[in-house]
């Protein structure tokens, strides 16, 4: 974890606040505004290893159902790959691994809010972390963080 002084910024996959860097939708402004605070030091971003797969199902879906043309899907998916693992080396982005800890929490998030196991895994991802701030583009994940004293905001 990092110091005090730094701001954690937790990027949710669910409606995806992260693909929102890659896919012009509502908040889109939001998170690409943090990526180059992250870029410039200001924040340093954070996400669960979890999300990569939640980001590629995202984009995979949206080529399926017609949403995407193969070479867009082709772009965003190479663009969101390298731009993470160069983040990560640059250490502008923490990749939260997928620790017990972090699913027995998110076990408990799940029996107390009824929610799906990978918000409940984004929950306990930013808390771990001790993230200043959680954007995601899920009102019920929006509540929930809420509800759990995260600084949460919705770009919905």
């Amino acid at each position: 974890m990092r110091g005090k002084k730094e701001l954690a910024i937790y990027l949710d996959s669910s409606a995806s606040a992260i693909v929102k860097r890659y896919i012009e939708e509502p908040g889109s402004n939001v998170v690409r505004e943090l990526h180059l605070k992250a870029y410039s030091r200001e924040v340093f971003l954070s996400s669960s290893i979890w999300n990569v797969g939640e980001v590629l199902g995202a984009f995979d879906r949206a080529k399926v159902i017609g949403r995407m043309y193969e070479e867009t899907y082709i772009t965003v998916r190479r663009r969101f790959l390298l731009e993470t693992r160069r983040m990560a080396r640059l250490r502008s982005l923490r990749v939260v691994p997928l620790r017990m800890g972090i699913l027995v929490e998110g076990w408990k998030l799940i029996e107390k809010y009824h929610i799906y196991e990978a918000d409940a895994i984004q929950l306990a991802s930013a808390k771990y972390v001790n993230a200043s701030q959680f954007l995601t583009g899920d009102k019920q994940l929006h509540e929930v963080a809420t509800e759990e004293k995260l600084n949460s905001m919705y770009l919905g």
